[in-house]
């Protein structure tokens, strides 16, 4: 069966190169999304930063602070500027600024070369954000396949977590070959994202008239998704609790393992199975939308995400990991639907924007809330640290999903 089902009814010729269009910008961004995740150095960065510069684990912890706030800083300007500019334009600028910074840790030999490169970086993914799926829903707005874009950016998903076990699995071979080959295979990684990009074609832009004040401009939209529009605002803070339920265990989940005596061997595997649950929770979030509803995913994402903590909190035996994976999948499941969402909300002047500023919402949250969550594990452990979350989110995820739910029924 095709993706794209039956279509509106257009003159043979025209829905003919439509379609071609349509699919070959959906491959292209998909292949992007796979490009823009398969990141070699991840996996051996920890190493890398320690054994080749010599950084301290406070150095470390120093650089992401440093990291966090310039992608914080930059998160909501890119994506303002990513509808201005025009999205294919913010892909290319992202894989130039990604080219940079990873060509700068070949010549990095101190800390502050290393924080030049992830402040490079930082910018890059700023870029990114929002702009490739704002480009999806827009190519679709064109075409008129609106409907497809919850399956269309689950397969985005998809693809960019095959991209990201992929660049795992072969991450410690080239580091074991040559420390920097990580590095070397990354800024090819993104000459190839580039090309990708400078090929895509943009949907030609709604008229939204002259800007006179970009700042004016901005603030305007920040007082749309947070003060106008309760349906925008209920969203972002909806989808922002449900990205730090599973985000909080990305920084847990390796000490806990630990705790648990799971081989170091295993570690690799569960990472990369992890991946490919986020994958198929993607990939099949609009099917789950069909059986359940919206209602009835909402509830299904509560039931996950308590049970995962509780079951983390209490469960201290080899496979007390597998608990993590119902975190992973309700991450796969609620991104295209969160996004869906957003894009359904948007309009083509502020698409970006609105993205970004979920974006914006979740590395905020994260900022704020990250460093307790790190002292309540070092001080109490982690049991009392996922009971802890268990009772946080049994609180406050009813809450922001009534609002949600409220002012999203259609």
């Amino acid at each position: 069966m095709s993706l794209f089902g039956k279509a509106p009814r257009r003159a043979a010729g025209s829905e003919s190169t439509g379609e071609s269009n349509l699919r070959r910008t959906l491959l292209t961004l998909n292949v992007f999304a796979a490009l823009k995740m398969t990141l070699f150095p991840m996996a051996i960065i920890t190493l890398f930063w320690k054994d080749e510069i010599g950084l301290t684990l406070t150095d470390i912890l120093t650089l992401q602070v440093f990291f966090s706030l310039a992608s914080v800083l930059m998160e909501y300007p890119s994506g303002y500027v990513s509808d201005r500019l025009g999205y294919r334009w913010a892909l290319i600028v992202a894989c130039v600024f990604g080219i940079a910074g990873w060509g700068w840790y070949l010549t990095a030999e101190t800390f502050w070369g290393v924080l030049v490169a992830e402040l490079l970086l930082g910018v890059s993914f700023a870029f990114i954000s929002g702009s490739d799926t704002a480009l999806l829903f827009e190519t679709l707005r064109a075409e008129g396949r609106v409907d497809l874009y919850t399956r269309c950016d689950g397969r985005m998903v998809g693809w960019a977590q095959g991209g990201e076990a992929a660049g795992a699995l072969f991450a410690g071979l080239m580091y074991a070959h040559w420390p920097l080959l990580p590095f070397v295979a990354q800024i090819g990684i993104w000459t190839l994202a580039l090309g990708l990009c400078l090929s895509l074609k943009e949907p030609k832009e709604e008229g939204g008239g002259p800007v006179t004040s970009h700042l004016a401009e901005a603030l305007s939209v920040c007082r749309t998704a947070f003060l106008e529009t309760p349906a925008i605002r209920a969203t972002i803070v909806n989808g922002m609790l449900l990205g730090l339920a599973s985000f909080y265990m990305v920084w847990l989940i390796q000490p806990y393992m630990q705790e648990c005596l799971v081989p170091v061997a295993w570690f690799g595997p569960v990472w990369a199975g992890a991946n490919l649950v986020v994958a198929l929770g993607a990939a099949n979030s609009h099917r789950v939308e069909g059986r359940l509803g919206v209602a009835g995913m909402q509830t299904l994402f509560f039931g996950m995400i308590v049970v995962a903590y509780l079951g983390l909190g209490t469960v201290s035996a080899l496979g007390g990991f597998l608990f993590y994976y119902l975190l992973t999948a309700m991450r796969g499941l609620q991104g295209p639907l969160m996004r869906s969402r957003l894009q359904a909300l948007s309009t083509r002047r502020n698409r970006a924007s609105i993205l970004s500023l979920h974006s914006l919402a979740f590395r905020l949250g994260f900022v704020l809330t990250g460093p307790l969550v790190g002292l309540l594990a070092d001080n109490q452990g982690l049991s009392v640290t996922f009971l802890a979350l268990a009772g946080f989110f049994a609180l406050t995820l009813p809450l922001a999903g009534k609002s949600f739910l409220r002012h999203n029924r259609s």
